[in-house]
């Protein structure tokens, strides 16, 4: 999960540590075992703290005061997101 999000293994554990929202299952080895719900909550973590620049304990408030607004917000730049790489796409096979 960690190289999804282009991360260090101790940067995301330290995140489970500090967000009560993320909470991976843990296989017998202690694999974590990450849920579509999981990889969600991590992808509003890391928009808020890498993209949208919050300190961990701003991104905590900000999550308690304001967590469905800022799943949509994710939401909206993923799409935006994946819009952009399609129109680049097609712009760059009308050039071709």
């Amino acid at each position: 999960m960690a190289q999804w999000f282009n991360m260090k293994p101790s940067l995301l554990r330290f995140w489970e540590n500090e967000f009560d929202i993320l909470k991976p299952r843990k296989n017998k080895k202690g694999d974590r075992l990450f849920r579509p719900e999981d990889v969600k909550n991590l992808r509003l973590i890391y928009y808020l703290l890498r993209q949208q620049k919050y300190s961990v304990e701003g991104a905590r408030q900000y999550l308690k005061d304001n967590q469905k607004k800022a799943a949509m917000q994710v939401q909206l730049v993923e799409s935006l997101t994946k819009f952009r790489s399609f129109l680049l796409e097609m712009r760059a096979n009308l050039g071709a």
